[in-house]
């Protein structure tokens, strides 16, 4: 294509030089005419030495006017063909010159299909992108300052907290030993806490500026769905919650990372135990055919607000219910299971409504990384096969 544009240049150009040196031609040729009728008429009425009569037996003088003549035309003829695109230069050269100053709002209209309109658009492209780095700087800047500030903020209750109950046990005051076992018990349930908070934030780290290869490898989605829910069963009792595990195929394999896959459906199973416990019930269920394997994860707990869905996947978001001691959390959970389906190329989504949440996650059964992608998250067992 910038073949073609350049050559669709230099044939304009090459076609005005032409039309200018017909031009030129033309004119030169009424000249010679028309001066030399003159100065034959003005030699037979013998005015041999007036300045019409040089032009009937030219010199060397008047040769060199004719050429000068013939160059002037040429000039002109060929400027006023071009003066187009020298305005479209000098339209391109004070935008660059604005963007230079700073002034990202500047555009240059494109016009034509020329190089002078590639460059024109190669230009709004360039500053396109650096608006859009500039907004992602700025992006980054604010998310790094939420994430200080948020962090800051969750880490130091569960904290506060800690040392307080210690400082109490380990006092001067005497208290019965059930009572020291519950202000034990208290301290690690906040220590436990406080270690998933570091989890999600050391998680989130490393997702968004880890950068390392994905694991790929065959896993059994079933396999891991089923150790998953085992290792949660003392949270499910913990919550008077039962749990089931239902799917259209007894085993099903496909190319993932079981690592991320293994994180992914913790944060989902973890959040659906947090505010699922007054439905008495998760309920996962896996769909699998020829192409993807879809895992719902249900709870029939706290209604979630229609406008409050499509947030759910953003950084440090929280329902306001979760602010509580009880199911407060970093709101990186769900930003960083959403993360780990983009890497797969699969999609999750949510639905809230009286018959239950339902997260819902679609993953490609046999998925193709051609290309390195944020990855592993933290320690977890592996569930390859």
């Amino acid at each position: 294509m910038k073949n073609d544009m350049s050559y669709r240049y230099h044939t304009r150009v090459i076609t005005n030089i032409i039309y200018s040196a017909i031009l030129a031609c033309l004119v030169e040729v009424f000249l010679v005419t028309n001066l030399t009728m003159v100065g034959r008429y003005a030699a037979e009425k013998g005015r041999e030495g007036s300045l019409a009569a040089m032009f009937y037996q030219p010199g060397t003088m008047v040769v060199l006017l004719y050429v000068l003549a013939g160059i002037v035309v040429f000039a002109v003829s060929f400027l006023l063909m071009q003066r187009e695109s020298m305005s479209y230069i000098t339209k391109i050269s004070a935008a660059m010159q604005n963007i230079a100053a700073g002034d990202l709002n500047t555009s240059v209209e494109v016009v034509g299909d020329d190089e002078f309109s590639g460059m024109a658009a190669n230009l709004n492209m360039m500053v396109g992108e650096i608006r859009e780095l500039m907004d992602k700087e700025r992006e980054s800047e604010r998310t790094k300052n939420e994430l200080i500030t948020n962090v800051a903020h969750d880490l130091r209750t569960p904290l506060t907290s800690i040392i307080g109950y210690l400082e109490l046990l380990s006092g001067p005051v005497k208290m019965s030993p059930e009572l020291q076992e519950k202000y034990i018990g208290i301290t690690y349930t906040k220590a436990k806490r406080l270690q998933k908070l570091i989890e999600d934030l050391f998680g989130f780290t490393k997702l968004n500026y880890g950068k390392i290869s994905m694991r790929v490898a065959k896993v059994d989605i079933i396999k891991l769905l089923s150790q998953l829910l085992e290792e949660f069963y003392p949270n499910f009792m913990e919550k008077n919650l039962s749990y089931e595990l239902q799917s259209n195929v007894p085993t099903q394999v496909i190319t993932a990372d079981g690592n991320l896959l293994a994180r992914l459906f913790d944060n989902l199973l973890g959040n659906a135990i947090k505010y699922g416990a007054e439905g008495k019930k998760i309920l996962v269920k896996v769909h699998a055919d020829a192409d993807y394997v879809t895992v719902s994860v249900t709870n029939y707990g706290y209604v979630i607000p229609k406008e409050e869905l499509p947030l759910l996947f953003d950084k440090f978001y929280r329902v306001e219910q979760s602010r509580s001691t009880n199911t407060g959390g970093t709101g990186l959970g769900l930003a960083i299971a959403k993360n780990i389906v983009d890497m797969h190329g699969g999609t999750i989504s949510v639905a809230s409504d009286l018959n239950g949440t339902v997260f819902t996650v679609k993953l490609q059964v046999n998925f193709d990384i051609n290309r390195e992608h944020f990855g592993n998250l933290g320690e977890h067992h592996e569930y390859e096969m």
